[in-house]
């Protein structure tokens, strides 16, 4: 069982930065392959960034490629994603999940509770 608590979300211009994190509990969270999500208002969930449990891999979703970075600090149990460059479309509720790396829903097993992020014009 992974439990896991997003943060740092919140209001920022477009063309500013944020930077999320991910905490997972205990050591059993670094066994697990872990992904960033995000869902607008009216829209269905789509994938945003993914990494392996040893950060050997990565993936991104074309729309954040070369402004959105994933990584992960096992010794804290946490995974962030620095999102650089932000537009308005990426105002979005923003999930960390566990249990794959692959942009397949249906491949994670445990997800957090979401953090908000709005990107201002």
């Amino acid at each position: 069982q992974v439990q896991l608590v997003e943060s740092g979300g919140g209001l920022v211009q477009a063309g500013g930065s944020l930077r999320l994190s991910c905490v997972g509990s205990g050591r059993t969270f670094n066994d697990y392959a872990v992904g960033w999500f995000r869902q607008a208002t009216g829209k269905e969930r789509e994938f945003v960034a993914g990494i392996t449990w040893n950060s050997v891999g990565t993936r991104y979703a074309d729309s954040v490629k070369g402004r959105f970075t994933i990584s992960r600090d096992n010794a804290k149990n946490t995974v962030y994603l620095q999102m650089n460059s932000l537009k308005p479309e990426d105002t979005a509720v923003y999930y960390c999940a566990a249990g794959s790396y692959r942009p397949i829903i249906s491949n994670y097993d445990f997800w957090g509770q979401g953090t908000r992020v709005t990107v201002s014009s």
